[in-house]
């Protein structure tokens, strides 16, 4: 299985970033999953609290940030949501192989 690599630093920054459960709650606001009352797109003035959560989520890569006029209109950025998925389903394939070999060996030992 080829899985889009990334760098263990974009990782380790998507990761952290995810963590936290503020971040995580902005996140999910932001891509319009948790919202209760939605409104698409969400401005950084409504994030003035948490702006340094903002930040981090930027530098992960998990949100973008564009101008408009004097708001900044924050986006969530689904495709390195989804590499991440893409990174944990291949974690869980190499650990479901290793289990499956050890259920064989282990089932050869018994039969012997």
């Amino acid at each position: 299985m080829v899985v889009y690599q990334l760098a263990d630093r974009e990782v380790d920054r998507m990761f952290r970033a995810l963590a936290d459960p503020t971040r995580r709650d902005i996140f999910e606001r932001v891509i319009g999953r948790a919202c209760r009352s939605p409104r698409w797109p969400m401005t950084t003035n409504e994030f003035a609290a948490v702006q340094k959560h903002v930040s981090v989520l930027e530098r992960a890569a998990l949100v973008t940030k564009e101008r408009h006029g004097r708001e900044q209109i924050v986006h969530g950025n689904v495709s390195t949501l989804r590499r991440a998925t893409e990174l944990l389903k291949a974690f869980e394939e190499i650990w479901i192989g290793r289990a499956t070999r050890i259920a064989e060996i282990l089932g050869e030992k018994g039969s012997e």
